[in-house]
């Protein structure tokens, strides 16, 4: 098949492109500098590159255009975060190609009521920042979309995607990269609420495992969404306890109340805190393994040890002690 990759020298199209090459298809990849992934790979020499500015194109009303002149089978859609967008994309393609497959983002829920959280449930409560309440109206459309006999879609909903060239989401639920150096040292880590929050991380690998699925799948992905996380998903107090032992420390946890911490960061360093420990979640997989086959390679914490070793070893994170092993 010809699939177009919108946004594909990002961090998932940096190995979904490549699986796509390798099992035959014709891919081109539509980013806004037409280039390639994070990381060297033999099949970006047999991938089509389309510069093209979105936000622009939207603005414009052409964006649906220059996709349909590459005359694609199917449509990979990475970088979309309003409905606005996604509608217009939509009524783009509606009649002209066989499928469209949207990223999601699990922010499209809430915060967690019950674990796991899956598809279709009321395992979360509703989003409540503009970022996760556009997705989630997104994965709606989308399969209304296909539930009224219009375009074929489907949505994956990626966790906290980390490996390499990506900076994790640390254990205090943000990208501050001093906690890594206190983690190496030994220090105390000041943590704001109980160590019991959740996160749930992926490779962004085994993000694009899923997306490639769902390509084969047409049929039985058709009209559904799917989550794609690790097996597993970590605690905050075992995060700290699993990643300082990366650098031969013990775990040193100091709890702080959510005004000291809030004090004691960035403004935007608290807002991804809380982002990602008040949602506290947990997802299953289920759903995606049963269905399309999907088999994630990494646990949440070999993913993020791949990330944090890429960091160190490009220069772009300072650690007081190196990684064991």
């Amino acid at each position: 098949m010809k699939i177009v990759v919108i946004g594909g020298s990002g961090h998932i199209g940096t190995f979904l492109v490549p699986r796509l090459v390798r099992a035959g298809h014709e891919v081109v990849s539509m980013t806004r500098s037409g280039g390639t992934g994070y990381q060297t790979a033999p099949e970006w020499a047999h991938v089509a590159h389309v510069k093209v500015d979105r936000a622009q194109a939207d603005a414009e009303g052409t964006f649906g255009r220059t996709i349909l002149a590459q005359q694609p089978d199917v449509v990979i859609d990475l970088v979309c975060f309003t409905l606005e967008s996604a509608t217009a994309l939509v009524e783009a393609l509606r009649g002209e190609v066989d499928h469209l497959i949207h990223c999601g983002s699990i922010w499209r829920h809430g915060a967690s009521r019950k674990f796991p959280i899956t598809e279709g449930s009321d395992s979360a409560a509703a989003p409540f920042d503009d970022y996760g309440t556009q997705k989630a109206a997104i994965a709606r459309m989308l399969k209304d979309e296909t539930a009224a006999g219009g375009l074929v879609t489907t949505s994956i909903h990626p966790g906290h995607i980390v490996g390499p060239g990506w900076r994790p989401t640390g254990p205090l639920g943000n990208t501050d990269p001093e906690s890594w150096r206190i983690l190496s040292s030994g220090g105390a880590l000041r943590l704001p609420g109980s160590g019991m929050e959740t996160m749930h991380h992926v490779h962004a690998d085994d993000v694009a495992q899923l997306f490639e699925l769902a390509v084969g799948n047409r049929m039985v992905s058709a009209g559904e969404d799917f989550t794609a996380v690790a097996p597993t998903a970590l605690s905050v107090r075992g995060y700290v306890e699993i990643a300082s032992g990366w650098f031969g420390q013990e775990a040193n946890i100091e709890p702080i109340t959510w005004d000291e911490y809030r004090a004691s960061t960035s403004e935007q360093f608290a807002l991804e805190s809380w982002g990602h420990l008040h949602r506290s979640q947990v997802f299953s997989i289920e759903k995606a393994k049963s269905r399309l086959g999907y088999a994630p390679a990494y646990e949440p914490e070999q993913a993020i040890l791949e990330s944090v070793r890429w960091l160190i070893e490009h220069g772009e994170l300072e650690v007081a002690q190196p990684l064991q092993g």
